[in-house]
């Protein structure tokens, strides 16, 4: 199977079908996010009010919930969107930022796990690894190097079978799992780490792509994959210009996504184990 053609597919059928997702996400990226969800062809809704999150998720296609700046009152919210999206079989993503930083997004991270049943977990290395019980080293929301000699293969298979999800651990190497079958993404540029909110994008497109395949863990791979291709076609753009104008270029490309963008630049494969 040509997975990079299936993820092309994916991104056609995404564009005919425009999937309303809805984001839970934080205040420091929610405007790109938005963003990049409308260029890539899907329509985001930004809620997170406990009055309104069980309404709007009712009428979504994905759920993506991202704790990048927590306080009480949207973490109560959180909790209710996803118990309903899992009601309504509406897949739910979840994005740890920051797992193993402090108490409180931890205790976050593990109510969220007991009480919502995810279809995608998307985190670095360290978030990712945090969840799988591992010692951590994390750094503020950001990978920390002192994680990087673990295995990413064995974490995000461990985690897809702890939690009975995609386990989607995104780095210089992406690496996605269902707990068997294991995907690689070698797309992406150092200049993706260079601004802020390219996790939480990323988080986002896999609701966008999820809602629309029917097999998750190439769904997710997908995701991960445009947002690899959107960076290094971003950098050809920008060049040298600064992260500006990367931020900018990161988007556009993302809106000139198609079917042959990801037959002509996708790295994804599927790992024979």
């Amino acid at each position: 199977m040509n997975v990079n053609k299936k993820a092309g597919e994916l991104m056609n059928k995404l564009r005919a079908e425009v999937p309303l997702v809805h984001c839970m996400t934080n205040y420091v990226t929610v405007n790109d996010v938005a963003n990049a969800l409308l260029a890539i062809g899907a329509s985001p809704i930004m809620s997170d009010d406990c009055h309104d999150v069980e309404d709007i998720v009712s009428i979504s296609k994905a759920l993506v919930i991202n704790i990048g700046t927590l306080n009480e009152r949207t973490i109560a919210s959180m909790l209710l969107a996803g118990k309903k999206a899992n009601a309504m079989h509406i897949p739910v993503i979840l994005d740890p930022v920051g797992a193993g930083a402090s108490a409180y997004r931890n205790e976050t991270t593990k109510k969220i796990i007991e009480e919502v049943k995810l279809d995608v977990l998307r985190g670095n290395l360290s978030e990712v690894s945090f969840v799988a019980g591992l010692e951590v080293s994390t750094k503020g929301v950001d990978s920390s190097d002192a994680d990087a000699d673990k295995d990413a293969v064995a974490i995000a298979k461990a985690v897809a079978g702890k939690l009975g999800c995609i386990a989607a651990i995104t780095g210089a190497v992406d690496t996605v799992s269902d707990g068997k079958r294991v995907l690689q993404v070698q797309n992406g540029h150092p200049m993706l780490s260079k601004v802020t909110g390219t996790g939480c994008m990323t988080s986002a497109l896999t609701g966008a792509f999820v809602a629309v395949g029917e097999d998750t863990v190439y769904a997710a791979a997908a995701a991960i994959a445009a947002t690899g291709i959107a960076g290094e076609l971003a950098y050809e753009a920008a060049k040298e210009k600064g992260t500006g104008s990367f931020r900018v270029a990161l988007i556009d490309a993302y809106s000139r996504m198609c079917e042959n963008t990801f037959m002509e630049m996708g790295k994804i494969e599927e790992l024979t184990l």
